[in-house]
């Protein structure tokens, strides 16, 4: 029986392996990674940081897709089993509220969430600078794109998956046009996706740890758990050989999530294997989506390796709870460092 219950659907085919005899991390790789490699179709170079869901007996995902030409947009890709992926050979069509045609000059990064059963995707996109771009779908036939949260300059949005005190949250981190020098976590609210506000800090980056020195951000959508919001997010660090991407972990508080109940002062996986170290973009693991079977308490996280493919990587929600708990370290109220 699991020591900590979690509000999951079931998910009875999540991809799953055991974890390796004698291997001392909190989270393990899939032994059959990259699950999508270079070219996957015609005219897409590379797909990576892309984000999945679980829906009517199969797997959903919103990939993020870079052409030949090195344009990021979004993509649609179905599987049955949540490994071997069918991705769409267009990309995916938005319209406004009104129907007309809303395509994004870029959007990359997205994750896709249910709130209230409708699937929201979030992603990075252009509005005069880097922001967040949000759209709604039901039937992932027709996309309606909504107004963007923020005004530049941000990135990594991420809601919760259901509304706290009838309020939607979302997670985001500031940015600028590049490798931002700041990089905290941020959570706003709203009451209906349009109006944003009681904006409150949620972590800094740095820590005792170097693995996040530079800045950080919100991975997939926070997992309900009986000891508070499992959240996955990305630290970077800035080496003599350049960027590094690892993967971190906190719980938040279930009624203000901008309390911050333990952050782990170690990373939780680092890019280690030859498909994280090399790519496109070395040294990258970058987590988008995170799905749990709540019968089981098993976790399968999809993350972009390399900024060149797809990788999946697994731990429980026990086990990775309590390595967050063994290894925390202080933190003030809104998730600044204590003193």
């Amino acid at each position: 029986m699991s020591k900590y219950h979690v509000i999951a659907q079931n998910i009875p085919n999540l991809p799953w392996e055991d974890k390796p005899q004698g291997f001392k991390g909190p989270i393990w790789r899939y032994s059959g990674n990259p699950i999508i490699k270079r070219n996957p179709i015609e005219g897409i170079a590379r797909v990576f940081n892309s984000a999945v869901v679980y829906h009517n007996r199969e797997y959903i995902g919103v990939f993020r897709a870079e052409t030949v030409a090195t344009l990021p947009h979004l993509r649609l890709g179905r599987s049955k089993d949540g490994i071997n992926w069918v991705i769409d050979e267009e990309e995916i069509k938005f319209v406004d509220e009104e129907g007309k045609d809303y395509r994004p000059y870029y959007a990359y990064d997205p994750r896709l969430v249910k709130v209230d059963g409708v699937f929201y995707i979030i992603w990075c996109t252009d509005f005069y600078g880097p922001s967040i771009g949000l759209a709604k779908t039901t039937d992932f036939k027709t996309f309606t794109r909504l107004e963007n949260p923020f005004i530049p300059y941000n990135r990594n949005g991420v809601l919760f998956p259901r509304k706290i005190n009838n309020k939607f949250k979302i997670l985001s981190r500031a940015s600028d046009n590049g490798h931002t020098p700041f990089g905290d976590i941020f959570i706003s609210e709203s009451p209906d996706l349009v109006y944003w506000g009681r904006h409150r800090h949620v972590m800094e980056r740095g820590g005792s740890g170097w693995w996040q020195s530079l800045k950080i951000g919100g991975g997939p959508a926070p997992i309900e758990t009986s000891e508070g919001w499992l959240t996955f997010y990305h630290g970077v660090v800035n080496t003599c050989n350049g960027y590094v991407y690892s993967i971190g972990g906190a719980i938040l508080d279930l009624n203000e999530p901008s309390i911050v109940k333990y952050r782990c002062k170690n990373y939780l996986l680092t890019p280690e294997l030859s498909y994280e170290e090399t790519g496109f973009v070395p040294n990258v693991v970058f987590p988008c989506a995170a799905l749990v079977d709540a019968e089981t308490g098993r976790i399968c996280i999809y993350y972009g390796a390399a900024d060149t493919y797809v990788a999946i990587a697994f731990t429980t929600v026990d086990e990775v709870i309590t390595y967050i708990k063994n290894n925390h370290e202080s933190v003030g109220r809104d998730g600044g460092l204590g003193r």
